[in-house]
């Protein structure tokens, strides 16, 4: 039987059809809420939550903080369970913004601890989009069996990962799943790390692999043809980005 995926969406929300795409080439059954419509719903009926990109009200306050409050003061019994049931969650861009502005992520002891690292905006102070060159720990559900040097497109202007002190810093080395370097895999700073992130970070993990926050776009390479060069390079067939997909619907399938 298919797994089954939640995409979580609200005003704002712009990825959310391209997420489900995603989702279904890899092998899943997908279905798209409103976060509203979650109050009527059994979570653990779902094997994966995923909180995709866009601009979730406006990202007014900061970057996904309306719709990370809403989870933490509304709905955080059903993500408690959902998670403890064994489910896997995966926050794309403004979904990472959220899962950390709500303490889901990094989730070092447990789920909505106090908040510790937030993004914030780019060093640049402008939005960026750009493709990038990011290096893979295999620490997560979502980066097993990746290359040790993928590519994604990224679109933001918060996205520089920050922490709140010198001890979260050492504590967040162990969570880390995706940096940005250079094309030879060299850590390297703007235009490479497109927003000033500490430690380059573009993608974390708590401390299970089950839950996973990226800046970058996996949704956006699931085919060599949306590879920017995929007439002049030699580009793998199977996007970088459908992996991660393939890995949470496999992670059910085995």
């Amino acid at each position: 039987m298919k797994p089954s995926v939640l995409i979580i969406r609200t005003a704002g929300t712009n990825c959310d059809e391209e997420t489900a795409f995603a989702f279904e080439k890899a092998g899943a059954l997908v279905e798209r809420l409103f976060i509203d419509d979650i109050a009527q719903r059994d979570l653990t009926q779902y094997q994966i939550t995923a909180f995709p990109g866009g601009f979730t009200y406006g990202d007014d306050i900061s970057a996904g903080k309306i719709l990370a409050n809403e989870i933490k003061f509304k709905y955080r019994d059903k993500f408690l369970e959902f998670i403890e049931r064994g489910g896997l969650i995966l926050g794309i861009c403004n979904g990472f913004q959220v899962l950390v502005k709500c303490g889901i992520l990094p989730g070092f002891e447990k789920p909505f601890e106090e908040q510790s690292v937030s993004l914030v905006a780019n060093d640049s102070t402008r939005f960026e989009d750009r493709w990038v060159h990011l290096r893979v720990q295999d620490r997560s559900v979502f980066t097993k069996g990746l290359q040790p040097i993928i590519t994604m497109p990224v679109a933001h202007a918060e996205g520089k990962f920050v922490v709140k002190d010198d001890s979260v810093l050492e504590k967040i080395k162990d969570h880390i799943v995706f940096q940005y370097v250079d094309g030879s895999g060299n850590e390297a700073e703007y235009p490479y790390n497109p927003n000033g992130s500490v430690l380059h970070i573009a993608g974390i993990t708590d401390k299970t692999g089950r839950i996973m926050g990226l800046m970058p776009h996996p949704e956006r390479h699931i085919s060599y043809l949306q590879h920017p060069l995929h007439t002049r390079a030699n580009v793998d067939e199977t996007g970088d980005g459908l992996h991660i997909f393939k890995n949470a619907v496999d992670y059910f399938n085995i």
